[in-house]
Parts: structure tokens; C-alpha cells; sequence
């Protein structure tokens, strides 16, 4: 990393525009943000103009516009992309754009060929296997023959009442598919073809290929991840511990995420909650260090009530997450661990300077995703005019918002009505809940919609589920 030659385009919005742009001035790089037209009120609007002056910010029509942001890029000569997550973040095509044009630059995250690899769901399959790594019973391979997929979907109701499952369920998923999009649920195989011939002509129309997965369907699994972060280099690989991120919307998004993933020291588990967590730590790092992982990414695991982990899958960005796990982790006994620095730096080319034994942890962390969202009416969001936002500071508390100090603002309808992360530290879960409750308490938000219905979110919800984090 070089901050006299160095250039960051910010290639997203709101809440983490804004924090790639403060870690951008923390480590003394300059940096181009993006905005739109709907975006134009937007609080990381007004950060960058702070931070940057009045060059660091550019319209363009859309941020899933390449040729948009790129033309900024170039016009601005930065020297690096930050796709944040979402958008480009994690399309191997547009990473594979950005460094080998005639004017290449460095993509802030994994290399385009990693996140090829991973983010297929039948590669990672294959080479978690291959490595020993638990994974989700079922195909790994596309199934294009409709008597292939039912003989593996007849195996799979077989197993499962082996099991004693009363109610077998098997998933047919579009391989090519993602972010829950393609996925059916079939409970029985008289029903099975059906539903095959549906999900394979919806990912032909969908992603140009018919390929299909079939899966065991688990239930009342926990959603378990575990933090990378890898030198470009590919050969040093570190975690930033687990987190726990069960706590999610009917459309399985998620809501609460808690850092580590399960709390062994204050809650009894029905299975050894701690050679759990150390084992899918080894099982990802395993994986990294197989395919030569080289920036930030999240292996996702869902871990069954008796406590047996599988492998979903790799996210090859930085998630929103992140916060909650840096909360909790010290390197070299500093507790002012920023993982979107680590990520920007290191894919800079610095060496990573520290290793696994320099990383410890301490205490439990809690992040909540605030969002203008009604939890009563299957989480529809709502959208409207904010014109009261407020929270008391406290030494435990860090909050990440775009929404701009100069109320009213209308949320724009055009993007997920996200308004807030707030991250909770405690030095113990009891301790982290407390505080959790306190701040969720003492928050301030309202505003109208055009029909001058009060504002709808999810703080009720948070609250609610407050109350039981990390109990299985």
C-alpha cells in the first residue's frame, strides 16, 4: 500500500460507502465515492464531500453500472476498486474487468479466479470434500437427468427416516442460483418431478443453465460463520473467530448477528458447543489454504441441534457483519481492530504483520440491523419520511448509519430500506444483552409515510429476540 499513489473507488452506497471511506482516511488513502440520483440526499453523500472534498464525490446513473463506475474510475486515475458487498462485490466478471483492462487496477477483495471458484456452489462442494470438510447431504453436480436427481432425491428421504426424521423434506435448488433465489421444497417423492422439471426451467430462464441441485433439508439448525482474512499472497491465512446469525426474517435475511457463535462459558448445550466452533474454524482455514484464498471472506455453516456442522457456502466479500467480529477480537491486545482497513491494505499488497497467536478475543459482541421494515406483515418494507433518528452514545456502543444528520430524509424505494448497524459490546453475553436492551430502549426513530402512516421497523422484533441469543 502506497497512500501518495494509491486510489480508492468506493463502488456502493450508504451505510458501508461510508465506512470504506473513513477507513480509507484512517489508513491516509484517497478515495472516489459514487452516488445516484436517488442516492443524492444520502448521508454518505455528505461524508464524502467531508472527508474528500468536493472531487471525491461522482453521479452516476446506476451502481450496477461497470462502464459507469469504471469511467469514473479512470477520470479520477484511482489505482483500486472497492465493491463493497452487494452489487459487484462478488462477480468474478467485473473483478476480472477491473485488473486486466489496458488500464488495470487492483480489486478490493479476493482474486476474480477465487471468487469464480467459490462462488459455485457444486466447486466449493467438491473441494470441501475432497478436503474432509462436512457438507449438506446431497448432489455434487449439476443434475440434468430427471432420473438421476430422483434416484438422489429417493436417497435422501430414505436417509433422513433413518434418521428418525417424521417429516422428510429434500431441496431442489438452482445451481446456478443464489441469495435464496431457485429454491423449492419437495415432501415427498411422488412430488418430486414435478417440482424438478419446475426449479430446472426457472434457472434455464433465469442464470441459461438447467443444471439442479438436489439437498437434504435441515431444520432448527443454527447459522453459524467464521471470519477470514487472508494476505494476497495466499499463503497466510488468520480467523477473526465465529459469529452466530440464526436471528433472521421469513425470507432469511438476517436481523441480529453475534460474535462468538455460541457462548459455551454461560449456556449449557445439548453437544460440545466449543469443539464445534474450533472445528469449522479449521475446516475453513483448511479451505483457504487449499485454494489460496487471498483477501477477506465468510465461510457459512448451519450447525443441526445435535450439534453436527455443514458447509453452505463462501462469501468472497467483506459482509455486513464484519463489525461485530472486530468488537470482539484484539491484535496484539489492541481492541481497535477495523476488518474493511485489514481487507483494503491487504489487498494493497502490505504484508499482513501479525499471526493467529497475536489474535485474541474478548467478551461478546451483538450487532443489529436496523431496518424501516413491518415485522406484523411478513417483514414488508416501509417506506417513507424519517424525521427523528437518535441514540445516546455510550463507550460500548458503535453505530454505522448513512441516514444524514439534516432530517427529514425519504428513504429511497429504489433499495433495501437498511437504515442502521448498531454493534454492542459486553464483556460477557448476560453483560452484552443488558446493554443490547438498554440501547434498543433509549433509540429514537420515527417519521410518516405519505399517507401519514408512523414509520414501521424492526426494533420491537431485535428487542424480542434479545432475550434468547445463542440458546439452541
Amino acid at each position: 500500500m502506497n497512500p501518495k499513489t494509491d486510489k480508492v473507488l468506493i463502488a456502493n452506497r450508504g451505510e458501508i460507502a461510508v465506512r470504506i471511506m473513513q477507513a480509507c482516511k484512517d489508513l491516509g488513502l484517497s478515495f472516489v465515492s459514487v452516488y445516484t440520483a436517488e442516492d443524492k440526499d444520502s448521508g454518505h453523500v455528505t461524508i464524502a464531500r467531508q472527508l474528500g472534498g468536493e472531487e471525491s464525490i461522482y453521479k452516476i446513473r446506476s451502481y450496477n453500472d461497470a462502464g459507469d463506475i469504471l469511467s469514473v474510475a479512470d477520470e479520477t486515475l484511482c489505482t483500486a476498486v472497492h465493491p463493497g458487498y452487494g452489487f459487484f462485490s462478488e462477480n468474478f466478471r467485473f473483478a476480472r474487468r477491473v485488473t486486466e483492462r489496458d488500464r488495470p487496477m487492483t480489486f478490493i477483495g479476493p482474486s476474480w479466479w477465487v471468487i469464480q471458484n467459490l462462488g459455485d456452489k457444486i466447486n466449493t462442494k467438491r473441494l470441501a470434500r475432497k478436503l474432509d470438510v462436512p457438507t449438506i447431504p446431497g448432489s455434487d453436480k449439476a443434475i440434468y437427468d430427471e432420473l438421476e436427481a430422483e434416484e438422489i432425491a429417493s436417497n435422501l428421504f430414505a436417509f433422513q427416516k433413518e434418521q428418525g426424521v417424521k417429516s422428510p423434506v429434500v431441496l431442489v435448488k438452482a445451481s446456478a442460483g443464489g441469495g435464496g433465489m431457485g429454491i423449492d421444497e419437495v415432501y415427498s417423492i411422488e412430488e418430486f418431478r414435478q417440482v424438478y422439471r419446475r426449479i430446472r426451467n426457472y434457472s434455464l430462464r433465469t442464470f441459461n443453465d438447467e443444471g439442479v441441485l438436489i439437498e437434504q433439508r435441515i431444520f432448527n439448525f443454527n447459522h453459524l460463520e467464521v471470519q477470514i482474512v487472508s494476505e494476497r499472497s495466499g499463503k497466510k491465512h488468520v480467523h477473526f473467530g465465529t459469529r452466530n446469525c440464526s436471528v433472521q426474517s421469513p425470507g432469511r435475511q438476517k436481523r441480529i448477528e453475534v460474535a462468538p457463535g455460541f457462548f459455551p462459558e454461560g449456556i449449557a448445550y445439548s453437544f460440545d458447543a466449543r469443539k464445534v466452533l474450533d472445528d469449522i474454524v479449521e475446516h475453513s482455514l483448511s479451505m483457504a489454504r487449499e485454494i489460496n484464498y487471498d483477501n477477506v471472506g465468510t465461510w457459512e455453516w448451519i450447525v443441526t441441534p445435535k450439534g453436527d456442522p455443514f458447509l453452505m457456502e463462501v462469501n468472497t466479500r467483506i459482509q455486513v457483519e464484519n463489525g461485530v467480529s472486530a468488537a470482539i477480537s484484539r491484535i496484539k491486545g489492541a481492541a481497535d481492530v477495523n476488518l474493511i482497513k485489514e481487507q483494503i491494505r491487504l489487498a494493497l499488497g502490505d504484508d499482513m504483520g501479525y499471526t493467529q497467536d497475536d489474535i485474541t478475543f474478548e467478551g461478546v459482541g451483538i450487532e443489529y440491523r436496523i431496518i424501516a421494515e413491518d415485522t406484523d406483515d411478513k417483514f414488508a418494507p416501509w417506506a417513507g419520511e424519517i424525521d427523528k433518528l437518535h441514540w445516546n452514545e455510550h463507550e460500548w456502543l458503535k453505530m454505522h448509519t448513512h441516514i444524514p444528520k439534516e432530517l427529514p430524509y425519504q428513504i429511497p424505494t429504489e433499495f433495501d430500506p437498511n437504515l442502521a448497524l448498531a454493534i454492542i459490546w459486553g464483556k460477557n453475553l448476560e453483560e452484552c444483552k443488558k446493554r443490547g436492551m438498554e440501547f434498543l430502549d433509549e433509540f429514537v426513530l420515527a417519521g410518516k409515510d405519505r399517507k401519514d402512516i408512523s414509520l414501521k421497523s424492526n426494533l420491537k422484533f431485535l428487542g424480542k429476540k434479545t432475550t434468547n441469543l445463542l440458546e439452541f
